[in-house]
């Protein structure tokens, strides 16, 4: 099963607005999504890598897109992932 990692900031308006977009799709490929909030407080390493670019979302390590949704790559990504060896 494929799993998003979407790297954000719970005040983030772009942030929410990049999970609502993911979330049809991934529903529709059968994917997760992990949700990490970057706080400074709680992780300054991801908060020092990720700071100007939240919301980023990941898939098998590899950014995908950053500040806003990158449908036709997001589903390029996963269709890529997903199809047979």
């Amino acid at each position: 099963m494929a799993s998003f990692t979407l790297y954000g900031r719970a005040w983030c308006h772009l942030c929410d607005e990049m999970r609502a977009e993911l979330e049809p799709v991934a529903a529709q490929f059968g994917a997760a999504i992990e949700w990490i909030d970057i706080d400074i407080d709680a992780d300054p390493v991801l908060a020092a890598r990720y700071d100007e670019l939240v919301p980023v979302l990941v898939l098998d390590g590899v950014e995908l897109c950053h500040y806003r949704l990158d449908a036709p790559r997001v589903r390029a990504a996963l269709e890529a992932r997903l199809a047979p060896s």
